[in-house]
């Protein structure tokens, strides 16, 4: 089947944002709230295994202090807490410290050009994504996809193929017209789950995942002077990976 469009995820996918962002803006939330809690990278590497921001606060609340975290106001001290992480990831993306992956814009403006279609499949906040498109794409970035499924519009996240199955309607395709663009074992899930064709990227935090069968496993999408680098179809694989690459692995040629 020929392919229609890309489904990109967007946390670690579009832009390596767990690591310079999120992780970041929920230390900077816990300090402003006056909270001991603090997130190294390993703690965080691990806690990542929890998709999403308000599920991934309340599974280390649980983890600490399981009485509190069940007590009736724990909700909204979650949400509070979540609020003020994103007020502080909004301005790390204002202050320029989170930037598109190496070979992201190449790849977007390419197939915009040829008009493939384009839409995001991510577990994180609406918000949140208008944000990094604005700052890093410009004020038409949100143009660039024609569906956005963000956040809590579906009742299970990633490893659940909710999100792409909602993605999918709102595109009226089939699954095999479409590739997802993932970096995650969970992402990677997901889109298998609901059908849909996938390449991983691998992003700081997702090196050891254990993917599975994907299309292509590699280190980014490339450029020309630092080549993306892994497995390809069952072989070894290192360039730059544009349109023509996509098809041709879509189609199930090397």
């Amino acid at each position: 089947m020929t392919l229609q469009a890309l489904i990109w995820d967007v946390d670690g996918t579009l832009a390596e944002t767990e690591d310079e962002g999120h992780r970041i803006a929920f230390n900077r939330a816990f300090e402003e709230a006056g909270l001991p809690w603090r997130w190294n990278r390993a703690v965080y590497g691990n806690l990542l295994r929890i998709t999403g921001g308000k599920e991934r606060l309340l599974a280390w609340w649980r983890r600490i202090d399981p009485a509190a975290a069940t007590a009736p106001a724990a909700a909204a001290t979650v949400r509070r807490l979540h609020e003020l992480k994103t007020a502080h990831y909004l301005a790390l993306l204002r202050g320029g410290a989170i930037a598109l992956r190496p070979g992201v814009r190449r790849l977007l403006e390419q197939a915009q050009r040829q008009g493939l279609r384009q839409a995001i499949a991510t577990t994180t906040t609406p918000d949140n994504v208008t944000w990094l498109l604005d700052v890093t794409l410009g004020a038409a970035g949100a143009q660039v996809f024609e569906v956005v499924g963000a956040g809590d519009v579906v009742p299970y996240k990633k490893p659940a193929p909710d999100i792409y199955r909602w993605v999918l309607d709102r595109l009226g395709l089939p699954a095999q017209a479409c590739l997802a663009i993932e970096d995650s074992a969970a992402g990677a899930n997901a889109a298998r789950a609901a059908g849909v064709p996938v390449i991983v990227t691998r992003s700081r935090y997702t090196g050891e995942d254990e993917i599975g069968t994907v299309l292509a496993d590699l280190s980014g999408l490339g450029e020309a002077d630092a080549a993306g680098e892994g497995t390809a179809r069952g072989r070894a694989w290192s360039g730059v990976v544009d349109l023509d690459t996509l098809r041709r692995w879509h189609l199930g040629r090397g």
